[in-house]
């Protein structure tokens, strides 16, 4: 007979119950064995195996999320991972076609550096994309060209900057391309007045822009112990269509606050304002010039004007005092007078020593100091020169060019 039920008087143990069970009253009958299996609501749907049973439900619980770890890329669509795929893809064949532009620019610097006999390589800027299919059709959209300094005549060009378009390619693919042939360049000559300025330094010269066809020359000469400023301006002329040279004139020679002498064609020797209106306050120098005929006539003085102002300090205050005699004065040519009455000059209050010394100064010594041109190099001699003009910074020249080879085109 099975013993009766006992009610705990304590929570329920089932682990207390089991124990009991293991040790029953010897003159019972014995009990049918029954398997137990103990289960968790937790553990319910995931009872896969005993051991599971009678784990602690964390630990089944740890188990079970291992087993439903799934990978982070489970969830991206299959269009998006063949998109990143075609982006990687065509990333890697930009990454291919950019290298081998930048070789054939590297190739095609050193190639125009030794045909030309440059100082630096040039800058090559290859434009146009995908630049290996130009290069299977044997034909490039545009070259871009620049080289920082060319030697021409007495200067440095500052910058040639040339773009060349429709280019086809000369030989056979991929190693044996012998050079190409330019359908249409352009570009432009720039020769800089910083660099004018620096290379011209021994004649102490400075140029700048005077208009769109001319360039003032301001420099400083040493003449008899004086400083001497010097002034000119160069023309600008195209010899031909390959260089350019330049037309000095309208030359002066400084003296501050004194004269301004101009040497060679038309030469004369004025003074200046501060020289003429001390002249028309002492009386003594202005006799001494009213005292030479050929000088009062150009001053527009009748003789009998003359002969009064010479005996009359009065009458000559009123002629010298009058505002035209001072701009008269200013305008009149000295260097006839000089050269007859060379003591003129020392009464006036002017060093002739100084003056000698202008007069005999040679124009084109000066016109050499200040004369510069320059030329395209002998190596480009399919380029033409146009267009000149002088801008604020310096001069500029078109490039032009058409059918242009380059390297073997044989």
């Amino acid at each position: 007979m099975r013993p009766p039920i006992r009610i705990p008087s304590r929570p329920h143990n089932p682990y207390e119950e089991l124990a009991e069970l293991a040790d029953p009253d010897p003159h019972a009958e014995p009990l049918p064995l029954i398997p137990l299996r103990l289960t968790y609501p937790e553990a319910e749907s995931d009872a896969e195996s005993d051991d599971d049973a009678w784990s602690p439900p964390n630990h089944r619980r740890g188990k079970r999320g291992r087993r439903r770890r799934r990978s982070p890329f489970a969830a991206v669509p299959r269009t998006l991972k063949l998109l990143v795929a075609l982006a990687l893809c065509g990333g890697i064949l930009v990454l291919a076609d950019r290298c081998a532009q930048m070789y054939a620019e590297k190739k095609a610097q050193q190639k125009l550096q030794q045909e030309l006999h440059l100082a630096a390589a040039p800058q090559v800027d290859i434009h146009g994309f995908p630049f290996l299919t130009q290069v299977l059709e044997k034909r490039l959209q545009r070259v871009d060209v620049t080289v920082p300094h060319v030697a021409a005549d007495r200067v440095s060009l500052a910058e040639v900057r040339a773009s060349a378009h429709d280019i086809r390619l000369t030989g056979s693919l991929p190693n044996a391309i012998r050079g190409a042939v330019v359908e249409n360049l352009d570009g432009e000559v720039r020769l800089s007045f910083d660099d004018m300025n620096r290379e011209l330094a021994a004649s102490q010269v400075r140029f700048s822009r005077h208009d769109d066809h001319a360039v003032d020359a301001d420099g400083k000469l040493t003449i008899a112990g004086q400083e001497v400023r010097l002034r000119a301006q160069a023309r600008l002329q195209l010899s031909g269509d390959r260089s350019l040279s330049t037309n000095i004139d309208d030359m002066s020679l400084d003296l501050p606050g004194i004269a301004t002498y101009r040497p060679g064609k038309g030469k004369g020797l004025t003074l200046h304002h501060e020289t003429a209106e001390r002249i028309s306050r002492d009386a003594a120098r202005a006799k001494a010039l009213l005292s030479v005929p050929a000088l009062a006539e150009r001053l527009g003085v009748s003789s009998a004007d003359v002969a009064a102002a010479l005996r009359s300090e009065e009458k000559l205050h009123q002629l010298t005092g009058a505002p035209r005699f001072v701009e008269k004065l200013t305008r009149l040519n000295l260097i006839d007078a000089v050269v007859d009455h060379p003591w003129l000059l020392e009464k006036l209050g002017i060093d002739p020593h100084l003056i000698a010394a202008l007069t005999h100064v040679r124009p084109p010594e000066l016109t050499d100091r200040l004369s510069f041109s320059f030329a395209l190099p002998k190596q480009a001699r399919d380029l033409q020169l146009r267009d000149v003009r002088v801008e604020k910074d310096g001069i500029r020249a078109m490039l032009s060019a058409g059918e242009l080879p380059v390297g073997k085109t044989g």
